[in-house]
């Protein structure tokens, strides 16, 4: 699965950052947290920066987990 380790690692990390980094935006590369930045396009622009193709992950710390949905709008022929 993509982004297994960052995600392991963010949840082992959850508790400090929702404390200390609450509403600001994690960059965890494999089991290392990079760095805590305060908006998400500071965020991937360290990640892109430092990692350039490489798969990272940049998440907001917040309690709870946002769902997010996409899809394609499909057209019947």
């Amino acid at each position: 699965m993509p982004l297994e380790q960052e995600i392991k690692t963010y949840n082992e990390l959850k508790n400090k950052l929702l404390k200390e980094s609450r509403g600001k935006f994690v960059l965890i590369k494999g089991s290392e947290m990079i760095g805590v930045y305060e908006n998400k396009d500071t965020a991937l622009s360290g990640g892109y920066k430092k990692f350039g193709n490489q798969e990272f992950l940049v998440k907001e710390v917040l309690d709870f987990d946002a769902v997010n949905f996409f899809t394609r709008q499909i057209i019947p022929c």
